[in-house]
C-alpha cells in the first residue's frame, strides 16, 4: 500500500528546458549547440549536482573547452538559467490533491545547492514531509545509495513508496530497492488514477 509519494524536481514539478534557457541567454545562434553540449552535457554540470564544485569552477571548466567568443553567452547562461525553472502546468494543484488524500510527499532531486534559491520561489519546502538534494550528500540518481538515504532519513519502507521521475534510469534505480516507480511524461492524471485521487 502506497503511503509516500516521492517526486523528482526537474520536469516533474519544475520545467527544465535548456533550449528555452539557451534562447534567452545566447546572442549567437552558433553558441547554442556548443553550450548545450558543453554546459548541460558536460562533466561540470554533474559535479555541480554532486556538490563538488563552485559556480566559478563550472564556468572556468566549460569556458576552457569553448571558443572565447562564446564566453559572454556562457556567463549569461549560468547567471540566468534558474529564472526559467518554472512550475509545470498542474504541478501545484496535483501536489495539493496528493497531500489532501493523506499521502506524505517528498522531493528527491539531482540538483546543485542552487536548488535552495529557485525552488522555494515556487514551492514552500515546509509543504513537503522531507527532501533530499544530491549536492547535500554528494550522491546522484540513479546511484541506489541516494534512494536508500531518503528511506533511512525519513524512516520509510520501500514498498510503501511511489517514486516519480522523468528519466527511466532514475526510476529503475529506485525500483531496485523495491520502490514502485513511475516514469513521468506530463501525465498527472495517470498518477492520480494510480493513487486513487
Amino acid at each position: 500500500m502506497i503511503k509516500n509519494v516521492i517526486f523528482d524536481m526537474g520536469n516533474v514539478l519544475l520545467d527544465f528546458d535548456p533550449q528555452v534557457q539557451l534562447n534567452a541567454a545566447c546572442r549567437s545562434k552558433e553558441a547554442k549547440p556548443i553550450l548545450f553540449k558543453e554546459l548541460f552535457g558536460g562533466e561540470e554540470w554533474i559535479q555541480r549536482d554532486l556538490g563538488n564544485i563552485t559556480v566559478d569552477e563550472l564556468y572556468s571548466g566549460v569556458a576552457a573547452r569553448i571558443p572565447q567568443e562564446y564566453h559572454e553567452d556562457l556567463r549569461r547562461l549560468i547567471d540566468i538559467w534558474q529564472n526559467y525553472m518554472l512550475p509545470l502546468d498542474g504541478a501545484k494543484e496535483f501536489l495539493l490533491k496528493v497531500k489532501a488524500k493523506g499521502y506524505k510527499v517528498f522531493i528527491l532531486s539531482n540538483a546543485s545547492e542552487d536548488f535552495y534559491s529557485y525552488f522555494p520561489k515556487h514551492f514552500d519546502l515546509d509543504f513537503f514531509d522531507g527532501y533530499v538534494v544530491s549536492a547535500d550528500i554528494h550522491i546522484i540518481k540513479p546511484d541506489e545509495r541516494i534512494y536508500r538515504h531518503l528511506l533511512e532519513k525519513y524512516d520509510l519502507k520501500a514498498e510503501e513508496c511511489l517514486f516519480i521521475d522523468d528519466r527511466e534510469d532514475n526510476v529503475q534505480g529506485a525500483e531496485k530497492l523495491g520502490i514502485k516507480g513511475f516514469v513521468f511524461r506530463n501525465n498527472y492524471d495517470d498518477i492520480g488514477r494510480l493513487l486513487g485521487l
